[in-house]
């Protein structure tokens, strides 16, 4: 996601290396290549000449503090910082300030409350009220969903499909018009004490005054509490072109950008709001009916800079995870106690968060190393692969992995259809991230941890100190060197690579491939 936009900033920042103070010349040369990333990434041309304003601006007259006053933005309390730093922390700042203030509330006031959707044809009108109603349905509300865009027959049954999976009633009468459809979905839903209705409403491949005049009087009919206009973040500035036009005619109270995890450019992202006036209120991060992020610029100016979003991520793992549970599993793994089948739990976890790549941009640290990456490795198809090798073991052999021989190993492999050397890959990976988390265990790493050794002075001391998030997340969350069939090494996370630098890491990686390499190469000639 906004690849384009991170590679901009990442350039900038390199320019600014080894600077020992910030001239109008050389941030003149670092914004060339921000301005440029910008204009790549389809942010409007005026929103560009703003944002390089403001931060040229507030770079001259920045004084540079040897040592940050305070934790964020990539650099540690008390650490030595440059010019280069101070520049990306003002880059932070004006981001989130372009992008914000955040506003995801939504005006639930009435019986029923009406949640009007618009925007044009393909950009996840349908889906999003889906997942709206789900959001809702979840707050216990009860929803009605209208099928208002009766022009395609498409929608109307993807909206009626959808309805089916949440168990919220669809209204939609063949050959009714929308206003009309709207005036009886409103009585339908008082008489039935519905709390909320979601409209969803036609659009067209482009603005045009017949689809305007109908959603006004659409809106006149419904006099929605709040009008989303859906956007698709893959049409650039046509995106903002687009939403100023809607804005005017139906002054609606928010955006939901969606389709931004397939897009390296995204820039509707940083220019939508500052052209409207509107708040981008939600993130549509994927086709999953529970993909729907709450909209914090800070995430999203931390994802672009490259420091990664914990507070994204720890939401998206308290979603699919019991906070019990994880400690539990976490436990068993620093134990180096845990099996193929807690394997197979921690895989469908991981699936369950989203794609593996949003979830590394997530991670802070891991932009850099991201692009070192073999494309396999943050392939979400590598995940099938494993779980094919792991459903062919029997249930002895998924909760026992110290049985599984040679002969088993050409079983498994027949049966999941998968190379045999895939299933040794597996399997030796497997053993090499169960001492290692056993290893990591017996440290005393994380004796504070429920279910590790150590008492309750050393949790109450880890407590005091930040402690571990929840549920343990760090090795629970997301197994080590198993994420994909491609080689990915210990990257997500021994204790030894912790403190390493940027090349130590790509270098350990290195070392890792080759002796991977070497060892499948004694194991052919022993064969």
């Amino acid at each position: 996601m906004l690849e384009t936009l991170t590679q901009g900033f990442k350039t900038a920042k390199l320019k600014l290396a080894g600077k020992t103070r910030l001239t109008e010349d050389n941030i003149s040369e670092a914004l060339t290549d921000v301005r440029r990333s910008l204009l790549e990434a389809d942010v409007e041309l005026g929103v560009v000449r703003t944002f390089l304003g403001r931060v040229r601006e507030r770079s001259l007259g920045e004084v540079v503090s040897l040592k940050a006053p305070s934790t964020g933005h990539g650099v540690a309390k008390g650490m030595k910082v440059t010019p280069a730093d101070h520049f990306v922390k003002i880059c932070h700042d004006e981001l989130v300030e372009l992008m914000g203030p955040v506003d995801t509330s939504l005006d639930l006031v009435g019986h029923p409350a009406v949640i009007m959707m618009v925007g044009l044809q393909g950009s996840g009108k349908t889906t999003t009220a889906g997942k709206i109603a789900r959001r809702l349905k979840g707050d216990g509300k009860s929803v009605l969903m209208v099928a208002a865009d009766v022009y395609r027959p498409a929608a109307v049954d993807q909206l009626q499909t959808l309805g089916r999976k949440l168990d919220v009633p669809v209204h939609s009468v063949p050959g009714m018009m929308p206003v009309e459809l709207t005036k009886t979905a409103l009585a339908k839903a008082r008489a039935s004490e519905v709390d909320v209705v979601i409209i969803d409403t036609a659009g067209r491949l482009a603005i045009d005054d017949t689809l305007m005049g109908e959603l006004e009087q659409v809106k006149a009919e419904a006099n929605p509490n709040n009008i989303l206009f859906v956007c698709d973040a893959m049409i650039g500035q046509d995106a903002v072109r687009t939403a100023a036009e809607f804005n005017r005619r139906l002054s609606f109270s928010g955006f939901v950008l969606t389709k931004l995890d397939g897009d390296a450019r995204g820039g509707a992202a940083l220019a939508i709001k500052e052209v409207t006036g509107k708040p981008i209120k939600f993130l549509g991060m994927g086709e999953g009916l529970d993909k729907l992020e709450d909209f914090r610029p800070e995430g999203l100016a931390d994802r672009i800079l490259g420091f990664g979003d914990v507070v994204g991520l720890m939401s998206d793992f308290e979603k699919v995870v019991d906070k019990d549970t994880a400690e539990k599993d976490a436990a068993k793994m620093l134990r180096g106690e845990f099996s193929f089948h807690d394997f197979l739990k921690q895989i469908n976890m991981i699936r369950k968060m989203g794609s593996m790549r949003s979830i590394m941009e997530k991670l802070p640290g891991m932009g850099d190393l991201m692009s070192q990456l073999p494309p396999e490795a943050l392939d979400d198809r590598e995940f099938k692969k494993v779980e094919a090798i792991i459903q062919s073991m029997t249930k002895t052999e998924r909760n026992n992995p110290d049985v599984v021989n040679d002969s088993r190993m050409e079983r498994i492999s027949r049966g999941s259809g998968r190379p045999l050397q895939d299933v040794r890959d597996l399997y030796e990976r497997f053993n090499e991230m169960r001492k290692m988390m056993g290893n990591l265990g017996n440290s005393g790493a994380f004796a504070g941890m429920p279910g590790m050794p150590g008492g309750r002075a050393q949790r109450r001391q880890m407590k005091n100190m930040g402690g571990m998030p929840p549920g343990g997340m760090p090795p629970g969350m997301m197994p080590p060197s198993l994420g994909g069939m491609g080689g990915m090494g210990g990257m997500f996370g021994g204790a030894e690579d912790n403190d390493m630098s940027k090349e130590e890491r790509i270098a350990l990686a290195k070392k890792r491939r080759a002796e991977r390499k070497a060892r499948k190469k004694n194991r052919k000639k022993k064969r």
